[in-house]
């Protein structure tokens, strides 16, 4: 039996911390945790630590939260580790040559797509919003550059029809869980065969802002009900009902035929959601939230009193 591996963990939010609750139950030495200094958080805006530091300190680990790895000190409290490899899974900080270069078997990323598609920040959001049927996650040997490095390792996952962001990130956390365990059994056999990137497949997936959010009812029910699914939980889509902003949580293409109503316009209500226009087809939303309002689905939200009314036209100007 090969000896257990001395590891440095490294990684931020829920995505990373399963990884290292995985990682817990292997043999391996986990040596320290790197993750991101503490932030305000809730309606205290008080300081609260990372979910990988929790686990962290749940397990008496060593933490170390550098605001950057590229600093002479940060580094060389990294040497003195003498990790054989070192783990990041969602980090947050970029790792420069220096720091790729300490462990002995360098450092390997956990990264939630088939790479080289969605390179970058969000690719959990970008494969629900552009309608691919597939992701996974690529372990792969990280290079200063972003996402670019060698692949060593993919499981495969199709994504469900009605599946949002939030329920696919779930998933995959899971799934990225279990590959980091199973490559690194790979890794210690001798069995992973480094397989380059081709740099004419890749696509980048860029941070999720608010404004993404904002319904644009020229375009077709299908793409909106991708939007709707790409953004939540966060940011979550909205659109304008006379000065009032309308968040949507859940929506899907309508069983009702276009018409010749013009693009954000209400032409049926029913148990089922709101029908609204849009440039190709019917939306359906079917969970939104008023203002000052918790979020509810329709079927409740139309047994009381509402500002709904067949003919009424949804905006779409900014908040």
């Amino acid at each position: 039996m090969n000896a257990p591996l001395r590891i440095v963990f490294a990684g931020t939010p829920e995505f990373a911390a399963q990884s290292l609750a995985a990682l817990l139950e292997t043999e391996h030495d986990i040596l320290g945790v790197y993750t991101q200094p503490d932030r305000p958080a809730g309606r205290g805006r008080k300081l609260t630590p990372s979910p990988v530091k929790a686990l962290a300190q749940e397990h008496q680990l060593p933490v170390f939260q550098p605001l950057s790895l590229r600093t002479p000190e940060a580094q060389a409290e990294l040497a003195a580790l003498q990790p054989d490899l070192m783990i990041v899974v969602a980090y947050g900080l970029l790792l420069p040559q220096a720091v790729l270069d300490i462990p002995r078997l360098g450092c390997l990323n956990v990264h939630a797509s088939l790479l080289p598609r969605w390179r970058g920040a969000a690719p959990i959001q970008r494969a629900l919003l552009a309608g691919d049927h597939e992701t996974g996650i690529t372990l792969m040997q990280m290079d200063v550059g972003l996402d670019t490095g060698a692949m060593l390792y993919k499981t495969h996952l199709q994504i469900a029809e009605d599946e949002t962001s939030g329920q696919l990130h779930d998933r995959l956390a899971q799934l990225g869980a279990q590959t980091l365990v199973t490559g690194l059994e790979h890794l210690v056999a001798g069995k992973l065969t480094p397989e380059a990137q081709d740099d004419t497949l890749a696509c980048y997936a860029h941070k999720l802002s608010k404004e993404e959010g904002l319904i644009d009812w020229t375009l077709s029910a299908q793409t909106l009900a991708r939007q709707v699914r790409g953004l939540n939980p966060w940011p979550v889509c909205y659109t304008q009902m006379a000065e009032a902003t309308l968040r949507i949580w859940e929506a899907e293409p309508s069983q009702l035929a276009h018409t010749s109503a013009a693009p954000g316009t209400l032409i049926a209500l029913d148990k089922q959601g709101l029908h609204v226009q849009t440039g190709s087809g019917v939306l359906c939303i079917r969970y939104l939230q008023l203002p000052g309002a918790k979020a509810q689905p329709l079927a409740a939200l139309l047994n009381g009193k509402h500002p709904f009314q067949v003919g009424m036209r949804f905006g779409s100007h900014e908040v």
